[in-house]
C-alpha cells in the first residue's frame, strides 16, 4: 500500500475508535415514549400536503372513519389512469404519493401533472410539461424523461402574501411551479414558471415556509459532477443554498477521502424527500454512498458525508451534525430515506429524536439536535477482504438499540438454504445448481466484503445480506405518535458475486465511458448491479411456474412495528405471498421497495409486495385485516385523505392507476 495510504488508514482508524468511544453507552433505555411533534407547522387533519404527509416524516393520518372494526368493508371508490397526453403510455410506472389539500388531488401523469376532484377522481385541470430546449435533438430516452414531471411525486407551497400556492416538482434538470388552482406555470417563479439547476433529480421537493429542498441523481460512477443537495426560494425560484457531499480540501472531512474527493460523484441525495424540525429549523438530509458502488480503492477513508444522515440550517444550509451509519460502503448500502421524526422521553427528559432504518437493516435513534445515538452505538470489528488496493474499514456501526437487524444480515448454508418444505425439491435442486456453480458462497457476518476473483481461476462468490435492494428502502418508515409505534417494510435479498479487475469494452454495474474505476463486482450469471441467490420454481415435469425465487429460507420480507418506548420489536408479520407455491405454502414474505403509512384509525397500509395485494395491518399487533387485489402491484406508499363530502378514502398508486378505496 502507498505510504500516504498507510497513513489515512491508521488516521481513519483512530477516528473510528474515538468515534466508538464518544457513542458506546451514550444512552440506556428508560422510560420511553414517542409524543407527537406539537412544534410542527398545523396539516390539516383531511390534507395529504407532502410525500410523508408531514414534515415529520411521519406519514401519520388523523382520520379515522376507517377502523380495525370496519376496515374488511373497505371498497374501490374510483380510478384514474396514469398517462401522457393524447393517452400515452406512461412508461416504467410510477412511485408516487398523490397529494391531497383541500379536497384536490394532485399527482404526476406521465409528462402531464393533473389535479383531481377527490371524491369522483374527474380532472380540474392538466398541465403538459413542455420539453427542454433541445430534447428533441438530442433523442433518445432521455429526451423523453426530461420533458416528465418525476414520478415519484410532487410537492406543495401553501402560498405567502400575494403569492397564490403553487405545486411544485422537477422535471429532468428543472425545477418548475404551478398555480394550484388553475394549473398554469407561476409566473412569478424563475424563467415563467421555470428555474434550470444543472443536474436530474427524479425525487419529490421538501418545503419549508419558503425554502425549497430538492436533491441530485447524478450517476453512480467515481468521475461526474457533485451530488450535492440543493435549496431554492419558493417565492422567486432564487438558489438559497447548496451543500457539498463531499468535501473538498480546507473544509472537515475531506481526509476521509485521501485523493479520491476530486470529481467525485455520487454521494448524493436521491431518497425521495427530507425532513425538518420546524421548532429548530433543521433539516436532515439522506446523503447516499460513494461511486463506485463495490469497490473504493481510489477513496481510502471513511467517505463523509457518504451514507450519512447531515443536519443542517434550513435557511443557509449550513452544517450542523452529520452521522454515519455505514463507513466507506462497498455493498451499496446507500441512504434510501430518512426516517422519521420522533419524540422519546427518557428519565423524566423529552428527547426529540430522530428514528432511521436503511438498507443495511439496521435501526438507528438518535438525538435530532445533537446527532448522538439516545440508546448508544458501538463499533465492532468486521470482515476484510483481499481486493488489490481496496481499502477495507476495520469497524462498523452497530445500534445497541433496536439490537438485532430488522432483516438476514449473514448466511450459513446449513442453517439458512431452502429446504424443500418451504419451497419444493425441484426448487432447492435449482438452487444447490446455482451454488455449486459459483463455487459456494463464502460469508463471515454482517459487512461481509466481496472477495477478489483473480481471472482463469475457478469462481468462488461472496454472498451479502440484505443485498444492495434489501433492507428498508425508500419506502422509508411511518410513525404513530400516540402509540410509539415506528413501521417499516424491510425485506431479505442477497448480493452474489466477486470483484474483479475491469475488462475493457464490458459494462459493469453503474458504469460510464470514461470512468477511472479499476474493479467492478461480477457473478456466473455476467455483469450487472443486482444478481442474487435466487432461482426458478419449477413443477416435477420441469416447468417454470416463477423466476426468481429466493435461496434462502423464508419469510422474505415482513412488515415490522417497532417501540420507540423500549427499543424493542413490537410485532412482525409476514408481507406477501407467493402464489406459484402450493397454498398453503405461500405466505412467504413478497416484497418491494415502498413503505407503509398509518392512520388514527389503528390501521397500517401498505402495498409494496409484487403480488399485487394493497393490504391493512392492525396496527397494536399485526394481524391482516384486509387486502384488495391490484390490476397490478403497488410500489408506492398509500396516503389517506378526506374528501369534500367528509369521506375519508385511502388511496394508492399501483404502476399505473390510482386505485381510491372507501367504506360503502
Amino acid at each position: 500500500m502507498h505510504r500516504g495510504r498507510i497513513l489515512l488508514a491508521v488516521g481513519a482508524l483512530a477516528t473510528l475508535v474515538s468515534a466508538a468511544r464518544m457513542w458506546t453507552g451514550a444512552g440506556t433505555a428508560l422510560d420511553v415514549a414517542l409524543q407527537a411533534q406539537a412544534s410542527a407547522p398545523a396539516v390539516a387533519p383531511g390534507d395529504w400536503p407532502s410525500y410523508n404527509r408531514d414534515l415529520a416524516g411521519t406519514r401519520y393520518s388523523p382520520l379515522k372513519e376507517v377502523t380495525a372494526a370496519n376496515v374488511s368493508r373497505l371498497a374501490p371508490a374510483w380510478s384514474y389512469t396514469l398517462q401522457s397526453s393524447g393517452g400515452g403510455p406512461l412508461g416504467g410506472g410510477s412511485s408516487a404519493v398523490p397529494l391531497v389539500v383541500r379536497g384536490v388531488m394532485y399527482v404526476p401523469s406521465g409528462n402531464r401533472v393533473v389535479a383531481l376532484d377527490g371524491v369522483s377522481g374527474k380532472e380540474v385541470w392538466q398541465f403538459e410539461v413542455p420539453a427542454p430546449p433541445g430534447a428533441a435533438a438530442r433523442g433518445g430516452r432521455g429526451a423523453a424523461a426530461a420533458g416528465r414531471p418525476s414520478a415519484r411525486g410532487l410537492g406543495y407551497w401553501p402560498g405567502a402574501g400575494s403569492d397564490a400556492p403553487r405545486i411544485v416538482f422537477l422535471a429532468g434538470t428543472r425545477l418548475m411551479a404551478l398555480d394550484a388552482a388553475t394549473g398554469t406555470a407561476s409566473a412569478g417563479f424563475g424563467a415563467g414558471g421555470v428555474v434550470e439547476i444543472g443536474v436530474p433529480y427524479n425525487g419529490t421537493p421538501t418545503i419549508y415556509r419558503n425554502v425549497v429542498v430538492i436533491g441530485a441523481n447524478v450517476n453512480e460512477v467515481p468521475q461526474g459532477p457533485p451530488g450535492n443537495p440543493r435549496a431554492f426560494d419558493a417565492r422567486t425560484g432564487r438558489k438559497l443554498w447548496e451543500f457539498q457531499t463531499v468535501p473538498k480540501p480546507g473544509e472537515n472531512y475531506n481526509d476521509t477521502w485521501g485523493d479520491g474527493w476530486k470529481d467525485r460523484s455520487g454521494t448524493n441525495m436521491w431518497g425521495f424527500s427530507a425532513l425538518i424540525d420546524a421548532t429548530r429549523g433543521l433539516v436532515y438530509l439522506p446523503i447516499a454512498g460513494p461511486a463506485a458502488n463495490y469497490w473504493g480503492g481510489d477513496r481510502p477513508g471513511a467517505n463523509l458525508f457518504g451514507n450519512s444522515i447531515v443536519a443542517l440550517d434550513v435557511e443557509t444550509g449550513a452544517y450542523k451534525w452529520h452521522f454515519q451509519t455505514v463507513h466507506h460502503d462497498i455493498w451499496d448500502l446507500d441512504m434510501p430515506s430518512v426516517g422519521s421524526l420522533v419524540d422519546i422521553r427518557q428519565g423524566g427528559r423529552v428527547v426529540p429524536a430522530l428514528a432511521h432504518i436503511g438498507k443495511s437493516g439496521y435501526m438507528f435513534i438518535l438525538d435530532r439536535v445533537t446527532g448522538k445515538p439516545v440508546f448508544g452505538v458501538e463499533e465492532r470489528a468486521v470482515p476484510t477482504g483481499n481486493v488489490p488496493t481496496e481499502w477495507y474499514s476495520p469497524t462498523q456501526p452497530f445500534p445497541v438499540k433496536p439490537a438485532q437487524p430488522m432483516v438476514r444480515v449473514e448466511f450459513n448454508k446449513e442453517r439458512d438454504m431452502v429446504r424443500a418444505e418451504d419451497t419444493s425439491p425441484e426448487h432447492v435442486a435449482e438452487c444447490q445448481a446455482l451454488y455449486d456453480k459459483s463455487g459456494g458462497y463464502f460469508n463471515a457476518g454482517p459487512f461481509t466484503p466481496f472477495q477478489y476473483h483473480e481471472d482463469g481461476t475457478p469462481p468462488k462468490s461472496t454472498i451479502t445480506f440484505p443485498g444492495g435492494t434489501g433492507g428498508v428502502n425508500w419506502g422509508g418508515t411511518a410513525a404513530d405518535p400516540t402509540t410509539g409505534l415506528v413501521y417499516m417494510n424491510a425485506h431479505d435479498t442477497s448480493l452474489v458475486g466477486w470483484v474483479e479487475k475491469k475488462k475493457p469494452g464490458v459494462t459493469y454495474s453503474f458504469d460510464a465511458v470514461g470512468s477511472e474505476q479499476l474493479y467492478d463486482r461480477a457473478s456466473v450469471n455476467g455483469v450487472g448491479p443486482f444478481f442474487t441467490f435466487s432461482a426458478p420454481l419449477k413443477d416435477a415435469s420441469g416447468k417454470v411456474l416463477a423466476q426468481g425465487v429466493p435461496c434462502q429460507r423464508p419469510p422474505w420480507a415482513q412488515l415490522i412495528a417497532i417501540n420507540a418506548n423500549t427499543g424493542e420489536v413490537a410485532w412482525k408479520s409476514t408481507l406477501g405471498l407467493t402464489e406459484a407455491l402450493p397454498v398453503a405454502k405461500q405466505l412467504t414474505g413478497n416484497s418491494g421497495s415502498a413503505g407503509p403509512s398509518v392512520t388514527a384509525g389503528g390501521l397500517v397500509f401498505v402495498g409494496a409486495t409484487s403480488d399485487r395485494r394493497f393490504r391493512a395491518f392492525d396496527a397494536k399487533t399485526g394481524k391482516e385485516l384486509w387486502s384488495a387485489t391490484l390490476e397490478r402491484n403497488a410500489n408506492a406508499n398509500p396516503m389517506s385523505y378526506q374528501g369534500a363530502n367528509g369521506k375519508q378514502y385511502v388511496a394508492i398508486v399501483a404502476t399505473d392507476t390510482v386505485r381510491v378505496f372507501a367504506l360503502p
